[in-house]
């Protein structure tokens, strides 16, 4: 019996990762097709495996969430808080509960529930799910500028406190009958809130410190982040806190932080997070039972359209309109409005505490979570382009391997496959343009390791080894990537040709090129010019118009356009 538990197992998730590439081809999202292949092998199913044990479902899912938000920390880079930690809390907090309430309101007005249990079932519905959300955004390559990217993030891997409150707030008057609920209530928001907070970033101080102190194999540092982290995630929930909340702040403190072996952490860590989403969702799809979701196809399908095209977009309309998004923003914020696994976890609260319109909850969060991943997920990649929300991408290498050696400080081996227009034609190596600091290895050729020497010419198809250090990542990337990128992205075509400082005066641009600024004082700097028409923190790809040309935020820092690309509006008119 166990080894066919370990072979039906193995087996979902051979054929999850096979069918994995289905994904791109027809533009579903990957996460939808292994809740499908968990649902094909379910009790209704071709598989016929009977998997109702709810108390190790919820284990189980907890366990996935945590490595998944984990990861998802790691990623965040601290410098999107600058732009997104404002406006992502208020949507995380104020937005769920007005898409909780407006679910909740039509929950009880397409079933035939009390009203308490139907806004459970808004509560439960109502906050984006960060594997959903993190997995859609990587998988289609998305580079979205920062402003939304940031939002979106730190949004969806924060807003599981508020859906907890609600739900176990709700959960508490049902069983109660509203007596002392509404300061257990209060108590319980603070403590979730709160405690998460306060023990994931010193939980994430604390396995830096490890982390960097300890000497051990380098394939035990991604065990030794996972497992501390583990910890975190149990600490926070047992001290009445949000684990969620906690795990992924943890992560961002680790992401951010000068850590021993971080490429290698961020490698394995990726790999498990790929786990964690396949487990996570082939079970979730076993647990639910097909035939049960029939009779909700009408009542289930109008609640999660209410929740896509009113709730989310009037969430985000109410909480965000302060923070100088634009309509375009505002827009691709609302469509993705993701469900994932996180409403169909909480869906299992009233399971275990034993409602008797649990199962009848379960499924329609299950049905509310599928409808979300085939409309909106199917539609994300093409509604940032056509919103125009994507700005250039970073010239990522190929492979980071970090070099455990006091003697190479923070420097790592960097593989750069030289692929492109630019290297068709052969360049010798003393031309490349490297930053200080920064050596080739070698260039490999045709499986041969070349040692590299300055007349060595190198063209499309190499690949340069580079010893460098993070630090000097983003000119390393522009001097030796190729990659292949769309027309309305390449860096002439999005930022125009000319490259400007963001201090430079209107008065000398219109001298310079000829340019007349006629409503404007020639005094004023191009970073005053973003600063006057745009509201909030500016980001890379926020554009001005100012006369007969459009200016576009090449570079940012501290709240301040330091770079600036220069486009002629009669550009976009040229065939």
């Amino acid at each position: 019996m166990p080894t066919t538990v370990i072979l039906l197992g193995a087996l979902m998730l051979v054929m999850s990762i096979l069918l994995s590439p289905l994904s791109s081809r027809l533009g579903l999202p990957v996460l939808l097709i292994f809740l499908v292949v968990g649902m094909l092998m379910g009790e209704d199913g071709a598989g016929g495996i009977r998997f109702d044990d709810f108390n190790l479902a919820f284990l189980i899912a907890n366990l996935a969430l945590a490595v998944i938000l984990l990861d998802g920390g790691m990623r965040t880079r601290a410098e999107t808080f600058r732009v997104g930690l404002k406006p992502a809390l208020v949507l995380a907090t104020i937005g769920v509960l007005i898409t909780a309430l407006l679910a909740g309101l039509t929950a009880y007005w397409l079933f035939d529930l009390h009203w308490l249990t139907a806004l459970l079932i808004g509560a439960i519905v109502s906050s984006t799910d960060a594997a959903a959300v993190f997995s859609l955004l990587q998988g289609h390559g998305l580079h979205l500028n920062e402003r939304v990217s940031a939002t979106l993030e730190i949004e969806s891997g924060s807003n599981d406190p508020m859906a907890i409150f609600l739900t176990l707030m709700l959960l508490m008057i049902i069983e109660s009958q509203g007596v002392g609920s509404l300061w257990n209530s209060l108590l319980l928001l603070v403590l979730q809130f709160g405690i998460g907070s306060a023990v994931g970033v010193l939980g994430g101080l604390v396995i830096v410190a490890m982390a960097n102190r300890m000497r051990l194999t380098p394939s035990l540092y991604p065990l030794l982040v996972v497992a501390a982290g583990m910890c975190v995630f149990a600490g926070a929930n047992e001290m009445g806190g949000s684990g969620f909340l906690a795990i992924y702040l943890a992560g961002v403190v680790i992401g951010n932080r000068s850590v021993r072996m971080m490429p290698m952490i961020l490698q394995v860590h990726d790999g498990l997070a790929w786990l964690a989403q396949l487990c996570l969702f082939l079970m979730l799809g076993l647990l639910v039972s097909p035939s049960e979701l029939l009779p909700l196809i009408g009542g289930g399908l109008v609640l999660a359209l209410v929740l896509i095209f009113v709730a989310r977009p009037l969430a985000v309309l109410m909480t965000l309109w302060p923070f100088g998004f634009n309509r375009r923003e505002l827009a691709f914020i609302s469509w993705v409005g993701l469900r994932g696994a996180v409403p169909i976890v909480l869906a299992l609260f009233p399971v275990i505490a034993e409602l008797p319109e649990a199962r009848h909850i379960f499924h329609i969060a299950f049905f509310v979570v599928l409808v979300s991943l085939v409309v909106q997920g199917m539609s994300l990649a093409p509604l940032a382009r056509m919103l125009k929300l994507e700005v250039p991408a970073g010239n990522e290498p190929f492979r980071r391997l970090p070099l455990d050696v006091a003697a190479a400080g923070d420097h790592e081996l960097m593989l750069f496959p030289l692929r492109g227009e630019p290297w068709q034609r052969a360049r010798p190596l003393s031309q490349l343009n490297l930053p200080d600091n920064t050596a080739i290895a070698g260039v490999f050729r045709d499986r041969t390791c070349h040692q590299p020497e300055p007349d060595m010419t190198v063209s499309s198809g190499d690949v340069v080894a580079v010893f460098a250090t993070p630090s000097v990542l983003g000119e390393l990337g522009k001097s030796l990537s190729g990659r292949h990128v769309p027309k309305h992205l390449a860096e002439r075509a999005f930022f125009g040709d000319f490259v400007l400082n963001g201090d430079a005066l209107l008065g000398d641009v219109e001298q310079v090129y000829g340019i007349e600024f006629d409503e404007l004082p020639p005094e004023l700097s191009l970073a005053a010019c973003f600063a006057r028409r745009t509201k909030g923190h500016p980001v890379v790809g926020d554009k001005v118009v100012v006369g007969p040309v459009t200016l576009v935020a090449r570079a940012t820092e501290a709240d301040q356009v330091t770079k600036v690309g220069l486009k002629m509006i009669e550009e976009k008119r040229t065939p």
